[in-house]
C-alpha cells in the first residue's frame, strides 16, 4: 500500500488541472495504477470514495481537452490581461471552432479570470494660455492612419516614487506613435513627445491632434510647435473626460492590466517594464474592434490592401 500511495502522489503532484478538475484527473490516475495495486490502497491514498471513483470514470471524455489546453496558454501567455473575447478572437484567429459560450465556461472552470481600478492625473491649472476648440466633436473613427492623434499625461506612483507616461496615440487603430516618460510633469516631457512624433517622418495632410485644456497643452511653445509642422490642434471640453475617451481607455486598460497586478523593484524597473508592454500593447495584444488584429497588425493589413 505505501508503494502504491508514492506512485499515486507523484502523479497528482506532477502538472495538472486546477482544483475543479482535480477529482477527475485523480480518478483517472488511480484507473491507470489499478493494473498494478489493488483499488481499495488507491482510493485510500487518493482520498477518493468508490462510487466517486466509478462516477468519474462513467463520465464523459473532456470534448474540449485540446481547447481547454489553448485557452489557459494564450491566458497566461497575456499575463491574464485576455477576457473571454479577446481569447475567443485569438482562437478563432488559429483556426479553432469553439462558441464563446463555452469559453467563458472553460474559463470559470479553471478560475482564468481577466485583471482589471483607477488613477488620473489631473493637468488642468485654469486657463493659462488659449485654448483650442473641440475639433474632434467624439468622432473616434478617422478613415485612415495620421489623420487623428490625441494625447495626454497620466501619473504613475511606484511606492513613494512617482513618473509620467506622455503618449501619441493614433485614432485610427489605437497604435501608441510615440511616447516620453519623465520624473517629472513638465513641458519638457510633453516638447520631448513631439519631437519623437516628428521624427517618425509619417506623411499627414490635415492631422488633428486631441487633448484636454492641460496647460501642457495650453503653453504657447506647444501650440507653436504644432502650427510649424501643419497639425492642427483640438481640445476637450473643460472638464469632459468623454471627449478623450480613446487615451483614456488606454490609460485605464496599462494600468488595469499591467500597473496593478505587478510590482516593481523601483521606478527603473517599472520604466523598463513599460517600454516592454507598450511594445506588447502594439504589436501583440489583439482589439476586437481591429478585428482580431494587434493595432500594428492592423496597420500592416490595411496598408497592403490599400
Amino acid at each position: 500500500m505505501l508503494e502504491s500511495g508514492e506512485r499515486l502522489l507523484k502523479k497528482i503532484e506532477g502538472p495538472r488541472p486546477r482544483r475543479c478538475r482535480d477529482v477527475r484527473y485523480r480518478a483517472e490516475i488511480v484507473r491507470e495504477l489499478t493494473n498494478e495495486y489493488a483499488l481499495k490502497y488507491l482510493l485510500k491514498a487518493s482520498g477518493l470514495s468508490r462510487s466517486t471513483y466509478y462516477y468519474n470514470l462513467r463520465r464523459k471524455p473532456d470534448r474540449y481537452a485540446e481547447e481547454r489546453i489553448r485557452i489557459r496558454s494564450v491566458h497566461a501567455a497575456n499575463k491574464g490581461r485576455y477576457g473571454y473575447r479577446r481569447i475567443d478572437a485569438q482562437l478563432r484567429n488559429e483556426g479553432y471552432t469553439i462558441n464563446h459560450k463555452t469559453i467563458c465556461r472553460i474559463m470559470r472552470e479553471e478560475n482564468l479570470k481577466n485583471i482589471r481600478k483607477r488613477c488620473k492625473y489631473r493637468s488642468y491649472k485654469g486657463e493659462i494660455g488659449k485654448t483650442a476648440p473641440n475639433r474632434l466633436n467624439r468622432n473616434f473613427n478617422p478613415k485612415a492612419p495620421d489623420r487623428k492623434w490625441t494625447t495626454d499625461v497620466t501619473q504613475i506612483n511606484i511606492g513613494v516614487n512617482k513618473c509620467y507616461l506622455s503618449p501619441i496615440l493614433d485614432m485610427y487603430n489605437g497604435e501608441i506613435i510615440c511616447y516620453t516618460i519623465s520624473n517629472h510633469p513638465d513641458l519638457k516631457m510633453v516638447m520631448n513627445m513631439l519631437d519623437k512624433a516628428y521624427s517618425l517622418k509619417r506623411k499627414w495632410k490635415g492631422l488633428i491632434l486631441h487633448s484636454d485644456q492641460g496647460w501642457h497643452y495650453q503653453h504657447i511653445k506647444y501650440q507653436k510647435s504644432l502650427r510649424e509642422h501643419g497639425i492642427i490642434q483640438s481640445m476637450s471640453r473643460k472638464g469632459n473626460c468623454l471627449d478623450n475617451a480613446m487615451m483614456e481607455n488606454f490609460f485605464g486598460i496599462m494600468k488595469t492590466e499591467f500597473l496593478y497586478p505587478n510590482t516593481f523593484r523601483d521606478i527603473g524597473h517599472f520604466k523598463r517594464e513599460l517600454k516592454k508592454y507598450i511594445e506588447y500593447y502594439n504589436n501583440d495584444r489583439i482589439k476586437l474592434r481591429l478585428n482580431g488584429m494587434s493595432p500594428v497588425q492592423y496597420r500592416t493589413h490595411n496598408g497592403v490592401l490599400s
